[in-house]
């Protein structure tokens, strides 16, 4: 048996882990516990501050050496006190794929425990969703709401390369196309009407992460 803790910003990625990584992944021995990030007492989800997160995952590491710690983090938006941000070789006009991947090494160098698997989300967790636009169509009678957002995933390689700017961000393209969308709602659901297999297909990056999960076992 093998325990994974994933620390996720809210709790769409919560709901996410639970309902559509933790039935898969039990039936081959990895069994997920989805841990939402503290911003302050009484308060939880996103990453407001590296400095309050960090003490987390060392906490976390710590406590249970014998499982392992992983990040579910979107790369949108991260503060700049990541690991990695304010050095003068950080890649700010390169891809995702390559701001993550330097990203994710600086985190695993801050953090340097055996036990700790870095991992950001490309930009966000809403990008999982353009792997079928066409979901979002048992939620809305809006017909134009598929169309925007297909058009969107036609612009791209893959969902994890659409950007990540206020305006251009997944999330933000997604209420933009579709004003009744609830995070927290929608997003798990679609994810799960989606499928994982369809989803790492799509998503590179996201499923590299999952490949080396598996390989844990």
């Amino acid at each position: 048996m093998t325990r994974v803790y994933i620390i996720v910003e809210g709790q769409t990625e919560e709901a996410f882990v639970r309902e559509l990584l933790s039935p898969h992944y039990a039936r081959i021995g990895i069994y997920f516990t989805p841990i939402i990030i503290s911003t302050s007492p009484g308060y939880k989800g996103g990453v407001v501050s590296y400095a309050k997160v960090k003490p987390q995952l060392l906490r976390l590491c710590k406590q249970d050496s014998e499982a392992y710690v992983t990040t579910m983090f979107d790369l949108y938006a991260l503060p700049g006190d990541f690991p990695g941000k304010s050095l003068v070789n950080y890649p700010s006009m390169g891809s995702g794929s390559q701001k993550t991947a330097f990203l994710e090494m600086q985190l695993a160098q801050d953090i340097n425990l055996a036990n700790f698997i870095p991992n950001l989300m490309i930009h966000e967790f809403e990008a999982l969703l353009f792997v079928q636009p066409e979901k979002f169509g048992e939620w809305t009678d809006d017909a134009t709401v598929v169309q925007t957002l297909s058009a969107v995933t036609q612009a791209y390689t893959t969902p994890e390369d659409i950007n990540d700017s206020p305006q251009t961000a997944p999330s933000k393209r997604v209420l933009a196309a579709m004003s009744t969308y609830q995070k927290t709602v929608h997003g798990p659901l679609i994810a799960c009407e989606i499928g994982l297999d369809a989803i790492r297909n799509a998503c590179p990056h996201f499923h590299a992460w999952l490949k080396k999960l598996e390989a844990l076992v």
